[in-house]
């Protein structure tokens, strides 16, 4: 999953990009609303982790924006406000959770993976599709029981695609979901990762359509 950071402590935001990378997450951080409300607009995020006390605003002010115009992206609130009352205020605003700071990094990243789920209608905490389950929890992957290596970015497509196994995803929609701000992107690079998947999981576990996209085909 992509995960937009809004956070102006610099040394949290890299502490956050870090941590969250090592769950097979793909993060952005920026330090205020407004490049916030930027990122947003240019980039689908599968859940954000918003800080309410920023340099040119409130948190609270950006989530109560991007609920105005109906998008429904998971919001973790990350906070030193604790009070009941702040909490209140922020799960009525539009936030799907609230953790407060200091935090656990395992726990965020539980609390993203439940939201995330929970926003794609799921209630398990493992996706499957025929012979084939994938567990966000610890990046595993089997295929009829057994377990298959995959790489960070190879994983990241799978899950893309079996969030919604019947949904095409275009190469443009995997691309963002592989690659954050400062990455380069080769050309080919969906592609590459596709072929080493079939070579993996099967060779008709993914279905290619021509000039559309990808998506969950019938396994093996």
């Amino acid at each position: 999953m992509r995960i937009l950071v809004v956070e102006d402590d610099p040394i949290l935001a890299d502490g956050l990009r870090a941590g969250l990378s090592l769950t097979g997450a793909t993060v952005d951080a920026v330090e205020t609303c407004e490049d916030a409300d930027h990122a947003l607009a240019a980039s689908h995020y599968s859940a954000v982790v918003l800080d309410i006390m920023l340099p040119d605003g409130s948190g609270l002010d950006l989530l109560r924006r991007l609920r105005g115009r109906r998008d429904a992206t998971p919001v973790l609130l990350l906070t030193a406000r604790d009070s009941v009352g702040d909490k209140v205020s922020g799960l009525d605003s539009g936030a799907d959770d609230y953790l407060a700071k200091p935090f656990d990094l395992d726990e965020l990243a539980a609390r993203l993976r439940a939201i995330v789920r929970r926003e794609g209608g799921r209630a398990a905490p493992a996706m499957t599709h025929g012979a084939i389950v994938l567990s966000p929890a610890d990046l595993s992957v089997t295929v009829a029981g057994e377990p298959i290596n995959l790489s960070r970015r190879e994983f990241a497509i799978l899950a893309a695609l079996m969030e919604r196994p019947e949904q095409v995803r275009s190469r443009a929609e995997l691309e963002e979901r592989l690659y954050g701000w400062q990455e380069d992107v080769e050309s080919n690079a969906v592609e590459v990762h596709i072929h080493n998947l079939r070579n993996k999981i099967g060779k008709d576990a993914i279905q290619t359509l021509r000039g559309v996209g990808y998506r969950m085909g019938t396994g093996r």
